[in-house]
């Protein structure tokens, strides 16, 4: 099977999951997917194929020589992102020769909202119809991952050692890594498959933290209020304006790092917000943190002690220093796309992935490409022959020297 076969089956499951939820997975969908890999795992003939209790989908593709040769691991994840609606979705297939591609709902790609679409031209595009998003983040990487598999089953001429995959829930939400079962994974290294353009080779990423503001207020009625009442709206707005207004996501890029307002609420009485912290290097990370808890202290006693509660909580850390000791793992990667006539080309993600959790779990992790654009939102697209390159060239990643 194509891995564009699979892609467009994988996406009819909605697999979106909820930072809402306690459950895991968070949302009940993901294990009917897990199901349905899992069959077509057995199928396929992998060995030791299970869905654990949390709704991870192990499996395992023995050795096929006796050599001493690294236990590598693939990986990606079955949900997806909740910021747009992710059932409900039709696919459809359009061949681009250049200018806009109109998807539906009144959108088209173009040069505007995905830069380098002119490097698609030729290409044989899977798009959404406007209304969803596709899910190629990170069904795509499922999809490339089980076709490798199963063409290396079916040529058993191509020596390899022991290759595990694996795929995870809820890494939309962060929780991805949470119940992870590294030991039983069994490899000396692994790659996350969960990137954008073709030939990315990710082992970077932001050291993040999420931050919780709750702020006490008292009202009173607005006639009488003089000198008596505390908005706590108003409070939280001035918080708000103390954060560094150039040091936003829609104002950086590379390694800048930023503040992220992503809810706010409230009214006289009690007000909250929501932030996530990034930024690639530990020390200016952590002194982010420190910024954000010393305006909280200063309102505090401006206020009264009390009025601003903040929680601060890590969420990951930048997986390049436990990458740098072992780069063998980048190389390895890197030169399975050069020996496919792809030029590889790292770039520090802005965001995270499975992998920097679990290199820091004791499993090397780099990030590779899917071949996949527009994350996230209504023009996500990927390109069917870069899905098909990118299977390429994980046969090449797991091929024996």
């Amino acid at each position: 099977m194509k891995p564009e076969e699979r892609l467009l089956k994988y996406v009819q499951f909605d697999t979106t999951s909820d930072p809402s939820s306690t459950t895991c997975p968070s949302t009940p969908n993901q294990l009917k997917l897990a199901e349905f890999l899992k069959d077509e795992m057995i199928s396929i003939g992998l060995s030791e194929v299970r869905v654990d209790e949390n709704g991870y989908v192990y499996g395992v593709l023995d050795a096929n020589v006796c050599t001493d040769l690294p236990k590598i691991g693939l990986i990606a994840h079955m949900d997806t992102s909740d910021s747009v609606p992710g059932g409900g979705i039709k696919p459809k297939i359009v061949r681009y020769e250049g200018g806009e591609i109109p998807i539906g709902n009144g959108l088209s790609l173009n040069v505007h909202n995905t830069p380098n679409l002119a490097r698609y031209r030729g290409h044989d595009l899977i798009v959404t119809d406007g209304s969803t998003l596709l899910g190629s983040d990170d069904k795509t990487g499922i999809s490339e991952i089980l076709t490798a598999m199963e063409y290396l089953v079916a040529h058993p001429e191509i020596r390899h050692g022991r290759i595990a995959v694996a795929f995870t829930p809820d890494e939309e939400i962060g929780r991805g890594a949470d119940r992870f079962d590294v030991e039983g994974f069994g490899c000396d290294f692994a790659y996350t498959v969960d990137g954008g353009t073709i030939g990315g080779v990710e082992y970077e990423n932001f050291n993040a933290a999420s931050a919780d503001i709750e702020v006490k207020g008292y009202n009173v009625h607005p006639g009488s209020a003089k000198g008596r009442m505390k908005n706590a709206a108003l409070m939280l707005a001035e918080l708000i304006g103390m954060m560094p207004e150039a040091e936003t996501p829609s104002h950086t890029e590379g390694y800048e790092g930023f503040f992220h307002l992503i809810e706010m609420k409230g009214d006289e009485s009690s007000a909250s917000a929501h932030y996530i912290i990034r930024d690639h290097d530990r020390a200016k990370f952590e002194a982010r943190k420190q910024f954000m808890s010393n305006a909280v202290d200063y309102l505090n006693s401006v206020y009264g002690e009390g009025t601003f509660k903040l929680a601060l909580t890590d969420s990951y850390y930048n997986m390049r220093e436990k990458i740098e000791p072992c780069m063998f793992v980048v190389d390895r990667a890197m030169e399975a796309y050069r020996s496919l006539g792809i030029e590889p080309k790292s770039v520090p993600i802005r965001g995270g992935t499975d992998g920097a959790r679990l290199s820091f779990m004791g499993l090397p992790c780099p990030n590779l490409s899917t071949g996949g654009e527009n994350f996230h939102g209504v023009l996500e697209f990927v390109s069917i022959q870069d899905m098909r390159k990118m299977t390429e060239v994980l046969i090449k990643l797991v091929t024996a020297e």
